[in-house]
């Protein structure tokens, strides 16, 4: 089965995760077919913490990825900051 999840990266302290779509079967931070995006959780008020291709993102869960428990909150949290930041930016 393919999924999609977060592969670490970073270093000691500082993680940074690629969101990647890879084989169940492969371990979390090895061989992947392709990479959506990342996530940085310590990124700072000017950086950008989430960035994920949509496109992609719909092509792979047509053709039947499951995203990781991980992933899918990452995406929820995502949709919520995409709606309200214009609606803060117009203010």
């Amino acid at each position: 089965m393919v999924v999609i999840r977060l592969s670490r990266g970073g270093a000691k302290h500082r993680p940074f995760y690629n969101i990647v779509v890879a084989d169940k079967r492969v371990r979390r931070d090895g061989r992947f077919i392709e990479r959506l995006g990342f996530y940085n959780p310590v990124a700072k008020d000017g950086e950008e913490k989430l960035r994920i291709a949509q496109d992609r993102l719909t092509y792979w869960r047509g053709v039947g990825a499951q995203a990781s428990p991980s992933v899918e909150r990452l995406l929820k949290d995502g949709a919520k900051a995409s709606a309200t930041a214009p609606a803060a930016a117009a203010a």
